[in-house]
């Protein structure tokens, strides 16, 4: 097998995360009709990486980068029991290496920095659809918690 290792990402991986970003894009977009066409920008990459409230991390084998991820710290709502939780974003891994537990070492790595910052909570958004994410957070200890639901009015007959 293969050795994998998780390092914090740096500004010298910009391309190959811009091509994930974009690889990421595409495979999101079966999943949902509301977004616009051509490239999309989620995230401003060089900014995470240079933040002190949030670390993104590359998985690599042979010094070749095959996935990515990012925990951001963010403000929870008032009424909840943490002020304070990670947000993962960014989630990646090429094709050709899924199966393989880069997601689990990229979201181990993520677990353990928030951990670091005294995160109590780690909270992420993925399609209800997409039942391949679906499966592999839940193999790692997510569970689903709410669901975002959407009335496209311009799609609806009168």
């Amino acid at each position: 097998m293969e050795q994998i290792n998780i390092r914090k990402a740096e500004l010298k991986d910009l391309d190959v995360l811009f091509e994930f970003k974009q690889a990421l894009v595409e495979s999101e977009r079966p999943f949902d009709p509301t977004l616009k066409p051509g490239p999309l920008y989620y995230y401003n990459i060089p900014e995470l990486i240079e933040a002190a409230d949030a670390r993104v991390v590359v998985a690599e084998t042979a010094s070749n980068v095959i996935g990515c991820g990012y925990a951001r710290i963010v403000d929870s709502k008032p009424y909840l029991k943490h002020q304070q939780h990670a947000n993962l974003g960014f989630m990646y891994v090429m094709p050709e290496h899924r199966g393989k537990g880069v997601n689990k070492l990229i979201i181990n790595a993520l677990k353990k920095w928030s951990q670091q910052q005294s995160i109590t909570e780690i909270r992420l958004e993925v399609y209800a659809v997409n039942t391949a994410a679906l499966k592999a957070y839940e193999k790692v200890g997510f569970t689903p918690h709410m669901l975002t639901m959407r009335l496209g009015l311009e799609d609806e007959k009168n």
